[in-house]
C-alpha cells in the first residue's frame, strides 16, 4: 500500500520531496489527468484553481505562497510598506526575461496591475490601489486610499500575474490573451480545446530549468475515466480521486492517494433577489432539511467535514457559528411560516467534474429537499459554460440555486467574505452570486479590510460571520479535502493545499 494522509498545511512541503532518494533526472513527459479544462489563462479572465494550476507554470505572481503558507520571494524579491500604509515599495528580480526574451521590468509591472484593477473580475484583490509607480527599471510603488490590510496575500493570487508587455501591446486594450507569455519555469506550447494542455520547459528559467521536458494538463471530466487513465498509466497523476475509489487505488502497488488539506468550502448559493429565496425562513429551512454530516460520509468517504462558517478553520478571521443541523420537522416548519407548507418547485444548478463528487452532491440535496416538499430539477452544465451564465448582473441572473465551492487562497478572510457577501461585489463588478445584501455586513467586511489591528479584525469578521449564518444566502453544506493519484516514479510534485499540483520540481526515473 503506498497511500499517505497529509494532515496539515505545515507539512505540505515534505510532498514536493517524498522519494528524493534517487538523483533527480531531465527529461520526459508528466501528464497530469484534470476534471475541467480552465476557462481561460488571461488573468483578467481566470476564475478558478483550475486555470491557477495551469497558469503559474507559465505566468507568475510578484510574491509566492508558499505550501506551508507563509509568503517567499518570486519576481518581487523584497517589500517594504511606509509607516501610514498607504505606499508599498516592491523591488524586482533582476535578470528575469519573458519567453519572448522582454525583460521582466517595474514597467511590465505597472502594466500589468492597471490592467487587472481596470478588467478583472477578481480586481476586488487591489480595490485601494489608486497608482502603481514605476520608480526605476526594478523598483515599483503601490499607493492606495487607505491602510488595505490583505494586499500583500492579495498580490500571491494566482491571478494577479505577469503578462509579457509586448503581448500586451499586440492584443490591444480591449484583447484577450488565449496562449500567455510569461516568465515561468514553462512556456505553453499548445492547447487543443476539449482535449489538453502541453507546456514546455523554459530553457532561461530564471529560477533553474526545471527537470521535465513537457507536462500536459489532459482534461477527463468523468471520475471513472480518469481513475482508469491512472490504473492503465495513459497519465502520471490525477486530481479529485472519487473517494469510493480510494481503498482500491491505495492497494495498488504502483499508485499513491495523497490526502490533502484544502481551503476551499462547497456550498450551493440562492438568489436572494428571486422568490422564495428572498425569503430568510425558507433559506434556513433548507439548510436544517440537508444532512451534511451523512454527505460528508457516504457521498465523500470520510473526505470533508460538515461546514461550520463561510470559510474554513485555516483561514485568518474564521469563526465557528454552525453547522446547522440536520432537522427535517423544523425545515418543514420553517416553510410552512414562510408560506409554502406543501413546499414549491425550483432548479439547481451544478457544475461537473469541477468538485469532488459534485454530481452526486448535487443529487443527495435534491433527494434530502424533496423529503421536506420542495422539487429540485437538477440542471448539469459545463464549467466555462457554467460560470459564464451563473456571473450576470442581478436583473439577468436566472439561477435560483447553484452549486459552487469557493477557495480562500490568500488565507485571509477578506478573500472568502469580501468577495461572496459584500453588496458592492454583485456581478458584474465581482463573484457574490447570492446577490445578497445586509448593511451589518457590508459595514463589518468593509471596516476589517482597511483595520491594521489583528484583534479588531477578528471582531469584525465575527460579526459579519454571525450575520451571514443567521441569513442564510447559502445553503452551508462541507469544507472540501483533496484526494489526488500519483504513479510509481513520480518525484517532486508539489500537491499544494491552495488545490494546484505543480511540477516545477517534479521529475521521472527512468
Amino acid at each position: 500500500m503506498r497511500g499517505r494522509l497529509i494532515s496539515g498545511l505545515l507539512v505540505m512541503a515534505l510532498v514536493a520531496s517524498l522519494g528524493w532518494a534517487q538523483e533527480p533526472r531531465y527529461g520526459g513527459r508528466l501528464t497530469i489527468g484534470m476534471g475541467v479544462e480552465p476557462e481561460a489563462l488571461d488573468p483578467i479572465k481566470m476564475a478558478s484553481a483550475p486555470a491557477a494550476t495551469v497558469s503559474e507554470h507559465i505566468i507568475q505572481p510578484l510574491i509566492y505562497m508558499d505550501v506551508d503558507g507563509t509568503m517567499v520571494p518570486n519576481l518581487a524579491v523584497s517589500w517594504t510598506v511606509s509607516e501610514d500604509g498607504l505606499v508599498w515599495t516592491l523591488n524586482l528580480r533582476e535578470g528575469v526575461t519573458f519567453h519572448d526574451g522582454t525583460p521582466f521590468t517595474a514597467e511590465a509591472v505597472k502594466l500589468n496591475l492597471d490592467r487587472f484593477i481596470a478588467k478583472a473580475p477578481f480586481k476586488f484583490l487591489l480595490a485601494r490601489v489608486t497608482e502603481v509607480e514605476v520608480v526605476d527599471e526594478l523598483t515599483v510603488k503601490i499607493h492606495l486610499s487607505e491602510p488595505f490590510v490583505p494586499i500583500l496575500r492579495h498580490l500571491t493570487h494566482s491571478f494577479v500575474a505577469m503578462v509579457s508587455p509586448a503581448q500586451l501591446a499586440e492584443v490591444g486594450e480591449d484583447g484577450v490573451i488565449e496562449l500567455p507569455i510569461g516568465t515561468g519555469p514553462f512556456k505553453i506550447a499548445e492547447w487543443v480545446r476539449g482535449e489538453y494542455i502541453k507546456l514546455v520547459a523554459n530553457e532561461d528559467y530564471w529560477g533553474g530549468r526545471p527537470y521535465l521536458d513537457e507536462v500536459v494538463f489532459r482534461f477527463i471530466p468523468e471520475d471513472a475515466a480518469r481513475v482508469a487513465a491512472l490504473e492503465a498509466g495513459d497519465v502520471h497523476a490525477i486530481m479529485r480521486v472519487p473517494p469510493l475509489d480510494v481503498p482500491r487505488l491505495e492497494a495498488h502497488p504502483e499508485i499513491d492517494v495523497v490526502k490533502v488539506p484544502s481551503v476551499r468550502v462547497i456550498y450551493i448559493g440562492f438568489n436572494c433577489r428571486l422568490s422564495p429565496f428572498d425569503n430568510v425562513l425558507v433559506r434556513q429551512a433548507l439548510n436544517y432539511a440537508v444532512d451534511k454530516e451523512a454527505i460528508v460520509q457516504h457521498v465523500l468517504g470520510g473526505a470533508g467535514r460538515p461546514s461550520d462558517a463561510p470559510i474554513t478553520p485555516a483561514i485568518f478571521g474564521y469563526h465557528k457559528v454552525g453547522p446547522y443541523e440536520y432537522n427535517p420537522d423544523k425545515a418543514r416548519e420553517l416553510l410552512a411560516q414562510a408560506g409554502y407548507p406543501d413546499g414549491f418547485k425550483t432548479i439547481l444548478y451544478h457544475p461537473t467534474g469541477r468538485y469532488m463528487m459534485d454530481v452526486a452532491v448535487a443529487e443527495a440535496v435534491q433527494a434530502y429537499l424533496r423529503d421536506v416538499g420542495v422539487e429540485a430539477e437538477l440542471r448539469t452544465m459545463e464549467w466555462a459554460a457554467y460560470l459564464s451564465f451563473l456571473r450576470k448582473p442581478a436583473e439577468e441572473a436566472e439561477h435560483p440555486m447553484y452549486l459552487l465551492g469557493w477557495g480562500t487562497v490568500p488565507l485571509d478572510a477578506d478573500y472568502g467574505l469580501y468577495s461572496l457577501f459584500h453588496s458592492s461585489q454583485w456581478p458584474m463588478a465581482g463573484w457574490a452570486l447570492s446577490y445578497y445584501q445586509n448593511p451589518v455586513v457590508d459595514a463589518a467586511l468593509e471596516q476589517a479590510r482597511v483595520t491594521p489591528d489583528a484583534e479588531r479584525r477578528l471582531e469584525l469578521y465575527r460579526t459579519a460571520i454571525e450575520a451571514i449564518w443567521h441569513d442564510a444566502p447559502w445553503l452551508f453544506l462541507h469544507d472540501e479535502v483533496q484526494l489526488n493519484g500519483v504513479r510509481a516514479g513520480v518525484h517532486g510534485l508539489i500537491h499544494h493545499p491552495l488545490e494546484n499540483i505543480f511540477t516545477w520540481k517534479a521529475w521521472l526515473e527512468e
